[in-house]
């Protein structure tokens, strides 16, 4: 499990969202982000499922994508400029953390559908 890539993406993408329950935001933005740490918990249990953990981690990412948006516009949008702390940038970090895990799972996709394919062509020629 541990000895690919994605994984350890999706682990530092999951202790990120993780440490954003620290930081003190509205009740909104938790909701969104606890549902992208579900997400990425699911995605980084379902290994052995390649197809699931991608559209997991691609749902993660998009999730993570509309949460900073909506913050940013919160942000802009309100009149008192309340700052954020350093985990305001969590969600850009994970999500790109995310695409990368997507990138990796599609590899090892397609690495082992060109090994069975293989695999099946040298056992017709038998």
């Amino acid at each position: 499990m541990w000895q690919r890539i994605q994984t350890l993406y999706l682990a530092v993408a999951s202790a990120l969202l993780a440490a954003m329950y620290f930081a003190s935001y509205r009740t909104a933005f938790v909701v969104l982000f606890s549902v992208a740490l579900a997400a990425q918990v699911l995605a980084l249990l379902t290994f052995r499922l390649r197809p699931l953990q991608m559209r997991l981690s691609t749902l993660a990412a998009l999730i993570l994508l509309g949460l900073q948006a909506w913050m940013a516009v919160s942000y802009f949008g309100s009149a008192d400029k309340t700052s954020y702390d350093m985990t305001a940038v969590f969600p850009v970090v994970a999500a790109i953390l995310d695409v990368l895990a997507v990138r990796g799972i599609l590899a090892d996709e397609f690495l082992v559908r060109s090994a069975s394919r293989l695999r099946s062509a040298k056992r017709n020629k038998r």
